[in-house]
């Protein structure tokens, strides 16, 4: 027992000093000119995009993880941006999310993304392009061992929600919220107040 409380505590040292500090995030650097031209191309339209925000006015959050040290970090982009972050090439086509009278709730983004080939190497590879479903994240999936790409919100509005907070994430419950705070919150009429003074007056 004498012996055993020395090397614990050279254990104990050891595993202390042994912690190092997590790793910086990547911060975002320029796009490759290669891959500008592709990453740059229009914004999709999709049906019935035409109802609420324009497309060109919406952003979307989008969270990207890097597994290998399990750093995350959010990415607020619009429609037709692309963002370089480290070895991933984002790149935002569209993003939608069902107005307040639809069901069920569904908030999405077009996506494309690259990642750099080899550790050394200096070209990207596309390693996925399409429809990202917050609501659905099974329904299509980013397949790379490394990162994860994954929709949190779509802001935007829809008409009737012009003079309301727009909804911070998509939830039905959020999206809910701004139509029905109107009628919760009624306002004393101004009318109401003197009506006391003038019975006074006629009395």
């Amino acid at each position: 027992m004498v012996r055993a409380f020395p090397l614990l505590t050279l254990a104990l040292l050891v595993a202390a000093c042994s912690k190092a500090p997590p790793p910086p995030k990547p911060v975002e650097t320029e796009v490759p000119a290669e891959l500008r031209a592709s990453a740059a191309a229009p914004a999709i339209t999709p049906a019935g995009a035409a109802i609420g925000t324009p497309m060109k006015d919406r952003v979307a959050t989008l969270g990207l993880l890097n597994k290998r040290n399990n750093i995350a970090q959010d990415l607020s982009m619009k429609p037709g941006e692309t963002k370089r972050v480290g070895d991933v090439i984002v790149a935002l086509k569209a993003c939608e999310r069902t107005a307040p009278w639809e069901m069920p709730r569904q908030t999405g983004a077009f996506v494309q993304i690259w990642v750099r080939e080899g550790r050394e190497g200096t070209g990207f590879g596309k390693v996925f392009s399409g429809w990202l479903f917050r609501e659905s994240p099974s329904l299509n999936v980013v397949e790379h061992p490394i990162y994860d790409v994954w929709v949190k919100d779509c802001t935007m509005r829809f008409p009737g929600e012009e003079g309301t907070t727009a909804p911070a994430t998509g939830s039905p419950a959020a999206a809910a919220k701004p139509r029905s705070v109107p009628s919760a919150t009624p306002t004393a009429s101004p009318r109401a107040a003197p009506e006391p003074a003038e019975n006074d007056a006629t009395a």
